[in-house]
């Protein structure tokens, strides 16, 4: 398997008209209309793109729910959140809507409290501040590849368990104790634990990537307290601002991004303005590290046939 490269300043040739947006991470993918009914050819640029750049941006779409729907499973089998409701009139999509500055805004990539976290995610904009609520993406590839020498040698073995039951009052801190523990009800409504390895090997491009992010509760073998150190210090490499991309939204446009190969963070500096996107994700595959084991799931814990299937 041949590694993709980790720094992109030029897009790759292709049927699509992509223009970087960052030198390591980040495109725009111009005079394309998202839909169910693209070609063949055009997916599969599309895919090769997220690849390259990690995450890709499509301005002025025309999407619903059911185009968002369909162009998903375009691009491989979606699957609803296993924890939060589904929108209403939807089978897949995630509401996240705010009036109150309430975002995700801690890095993260998205439900690695799950054995096979989703492969990629599709985020569409339906209604956008007139400032602020922008998204920030960090390439965990390049990240990996920054390490010193004796840190790589720290991780390539080590392993994490992750989790989505935390410190939702911390995490959320611009809102209410209340509306903080009305999410932790429900995001945390059944328990998942996971321990995955530290450096994620890509299954489609073979570059290794840091995977940690928010929901990452301690590493296997380590105290909490060096846990937390050795946390910190990973989560600073992957968000370098050399690391990193921001997107300004604009109503109808569509990030989609490589959930196995980012972490992203929305930023809650929006006040009482109304944000209100809508997220399709992708179904992933059982994580592998560098010495070849796989993720395993803690709780719930694994039926037999589920340990069968992996």
């Amino acid at each position: 398997m041949t590694a993709q490269p980790l720094f992109i300043n030029a897009a790759a040739p292709g049927p699509l008209d992509i223009v970087p947006v960052a030198g390591r991470i980040g495109a725009e993918v111009r005079g394309v209309q998202l839909s169910g009914d693209l070609d063949d050819a055009v997916i599969a640029s599309i895919r090769e793109a997220l690849n390259r750049h990690k995450v890709i941006f499509f301005r002025d779409q025309q999407l619903d729910d059911a185009g968002h729907e369909a162009f998903a499973a375009r691009l491989g089998a979606p699957v609803a959140h296993p924890t939060v409701p589904v929108a209403e009139g939807s089978r897949y999509l995630l509401d996240l809507e705010s009036r109150e500055g309430f975002a995700a805004s801690t890095w993260h990539t998205d439900v690695t409290f799950a054995v096979a976290y989703p492969e990629a995610s599709i985020l569409r904009a339906i209604e956008v501040p007139d400032a602020g609520g922008d998204t920030l993406w960090a390439n965990t590839a390049t990240a990996y590849e920054d390490l010193p020498a004796p840190l790589k040698a720290l991780v390539n073995d080590l392993r994490a368990i992750h989790s989505n039951s935390y410190d939702y009052a911390n995490v959320f801190a611009n809102t209410s104790n209340e509306r903080a523990e009305q999410y932790r009800k429900v995001f945390a409504s059944t328990v998942y634990e996971t321990e995955h390895p530290v450096v994620r090997v890509h299954p489609e491009t073979g570059e290794r990537h840091l995977l940690v992010g928010q929901f990452v509760q301690r590493f296997v073998g380590l105290n909490l307290a060096d846990s937390q150190r050795i946390f910190a210090i990973l989560q600073d490499h992957i968000t370098k601002p050399e690391n990193t991309v921001r997107w300004n939204w604009r109503a109808g446009d569509v990030a989609i991004w490589d959930n196995r190969a980012t972490q992203h963070r929305a930023i809650a500096d929006f006040g009482q303005q109304h944000r209100h996107l809508r997220r399709a994700t992708i179904a992933g595959s059982v994580p592998v590290g560098i010495d070849g084991r796989p993720s395993r799931a803690i709780k719930p814990e694994p039926q037999p046939h589920a340990i069968a299937a992996e």
